[in-house]
């Protein structure tokens, strides 16, 4: 028997980052879930979810390609503004792409701006830890909500050579640690940590009083964040341990289209109904 799901409240409470602190203050987990699209947005933010994400996966999921690198700011803006039209209540968090932070502080706020400015986003996010810390030091003094991301950062799968568990030795798993209290130092509303033993997850999520969004980082954290596309079967070819199925819709939409190709073929669509 599936479990009776809680309908969702029509006054829920505007997503801001000071309320995804009191949800982990009061333990109350965080959902997060990807949206590039205003269709999509407007049908995730409907069921109560506390942050989407424009991440910067739609370089893969939108337009085809083999890692996060190729998606471009005008790109990633061009998504945010299309999901921010959509949102009434979700906290909107749009991801720097690739080149738009690193190495160059005054870029990642000249980038960070645009994204606020342009798409009406609420916050942004960025991949690294202490590398990256001017760039986030510069974009906090704008007044522009940031969200870490540590453990395996896809921008740097080049350098990586793999998309396997990150922080498995000592050495890496104390350095997250450290980069992670950077984070919140710094200023950090957030955290998303990919990839990661479960352990070492709690242990961070633990270790720092902002929330912390895991993605195969086990259930220790603040919340979870999954790939909208991944988890409602709409992308097949990706089957991580980390990720839950919860439809198949990719499936659904081949048979559909088949029935109408048939229906056309047969002349059976248009009926006198459909037809004026």
């Amino acid at each position: 028997m599936s479990k009776a799901l809680k309908p969702v409240s029509k006054n829920k409470k505007k997503i801001t980052t000071h309320v995804l602190q009191e949800m982990k203050s009061k333990g109350e987990k965080i959902s997060m879930l990807t949206s590039y699209d205003y269709s999509m947005a407007k049908i995730v933010d409907k069921t109560g979810m506390d942050v989407i994400l424009v991440g910067d996966s739609a370089s893969n999921v939108m337009a085809g390609h083999e890692t996060t690198l190729p998606i471009t700011l005008d790109q990633m803006i061009y998504h945010a503004t299309s999901v921010v039209r959509a949102v009434e209540n979700a906290l909107v968090v749009v991801d720097l792409p690739f080149g738009t932070y690193q190495g160059n502080s005054k870029t990642a706020l000249d980038s960070s701006i645009r994204i606020m400015k342009e798409s009406g986003a609420h916050a942004v996010k960025l991949e690294g830890g202490q590398e990256i810390k001017e760039s986030i030091d510069r974009i906090l003094s704008a007044g522009i909500p940031v969200m870490g991301h540590l453990g395996l950062t896809p921008q740097s799968i080049y350098k990586f050579g793999t998309y396997t568990v990150r922080a498995k030795q000592d050495e890496e798993a104390n350095r997250l640690i450290e980069d992670a209290k950077m984070l919140e130092q710094t200023g950090c509303f957030g955290i998303v940590l990919e990839k990661i033993p479960a352990k070492l997850a709690r242990q961070v999520a633990e270790s720092v009083e902002i929330p912390v969004i895991g993605i195969g980082a086990g259930n220790g954290v603040d919340g979870q964040v999954l790939v909208a596309h991944d988890m409602l079967g709409l992308n097949v070819d990706f089957s991580p341990r980390f990720l839950r199925r919860y439809n198949n819709l990719s499936q659904q939409i081949e048979d559909s289209v088949k029935q109408y190709i048939n229906d056309v073929k047969t002349k059976d669509f248009p009926n006198e109904n459909e037809s004026y």
